[in-house]
């Protein structure tokens, strides 16, 4: 839902712009290995008949246990990768997608597989490519999942984009090199996520602007926790509002840090809360009214 009450409308259709086509990369510096076996051929396998080698490959933790019942539950041939095998004397042994085949054997709709089938004679061999299959990987961020539920149309995704937008705040696909964050970028998208559920899209989106006003580089979870604490703490709330947070930002910016660290370990407590604290100490006073200063 957007932050005023509305769906967010999904743009429909894709521009050309957002399309680019797979180029070789000029490498000049990378000596290609040679191609020593045959390239892979693919059958479609009962999974049951699949072999794991306990050897290296790893047993069921309930993280996998949990994974396992997570694909089954939400099946979907588009999501679907085959796995890599390799023929040995018993049948077709995996050395990748241990977990994608059992959920398989395990779903009563999938009758067989599709399983990439590669040469590796000797076990040496096979365990080399596990473990190329799980290092050679590039982990999907919290940020790639969100540009693409954002693509796919997910709400809660939406409603997130929709906050950054309006607020001036720049959802980064990475960090930086270095961390060099500019001002208003963010990363910090399940605390957003958990802001709008706790607070609703509108207050989401003002506290997000209060601490992008503010200049922030990053905007970072613990800024988000601690302005939500501010503004929303009996003691804290009646003496400081969305204006005077960002003030109190900006006045306290050039020893936070240090502050935030010191208060954290004086008083023990985690460093978004201390971070709060800092912040409202740096708060603009507000002036009595006039009436009160003519009576003291």
């Amino acid at each position: 839902m957007s932050d005023t009450g509305n769906p967010v409308s999904e743009t429909k259709g894709a521009r050309v712009t957002d399309r680019r086509p797979v180029e070789a990369l000029a490498l000049a510096d990378v000596a290609p290995n040679e191609v020593a076996s045959t390239g892979p051929i693919f059958e479609d396998v009962d999974p049951a008949t699949l072999l794991v080698d306990e050897r290296y490959q790893r047993e069921l933790s309930p993280k996998g246990r949990a994974l396992i019942a997570k694909i089954v539950a939400g099946w979907d041939w588009r999501r679907f990768k085959p796995p890599v095998a390799v023929m040995v004397d018993d049948g077709l042994e995996l050395i990748d997608g241990q977990h994608t085949a059992i959920a398989a054997a395990t779903h009563p709709g999938v009758a067989t597989i599709p399983v990439m089938i590669v040469e590796a004679a000797e076990v040496q061999q096979r365990a080399a490519a596990f473990i190329g299959h799980n290092r050679d990987r590039i982990a999907v961020s919290a940020m790639d999942l969100h540009h693409a539920a954002v693509a796919a149309g997910d709400e809660d995704a939406l409603t997130v984009q929709q906050i950054c937008d309006r607020a001036g705040v720049t959802i980064r696909r990475q960090p930086p090199y270095r961390g060099a964050y500019a001002p208003r970028d963010t990363v910090a998208l399940a605390a957003i996520g958990a802001l709008v559920s706790k607070r609703g899209a509108m207050r989401a989106r003002q506290i997000v602007e209060a601490l992008a006003n503010a200049e922030l580089a990053p905007i970072s979870a613990a800024a988000i926790k601690a302005a939500d604490f501010i503004l929303h703490d009996g003691e804290m709330s009646s003496e400081i509002d969305l204006q005077g947070l960002t003030a109190a930002i900006v006045a306290a910016a050039p020893t936070v840090e240090h502050e935030t660290k010191i208060t954290a370990t004086t008083l023990n407590v985690p460093a978004w809360r201390a971070m709060a604290i800092v912040w409202f100490k740096a708060r603009p006073k507000r002036r009595k009214p006039a009436a009160a200063e003519e009576g003291a």
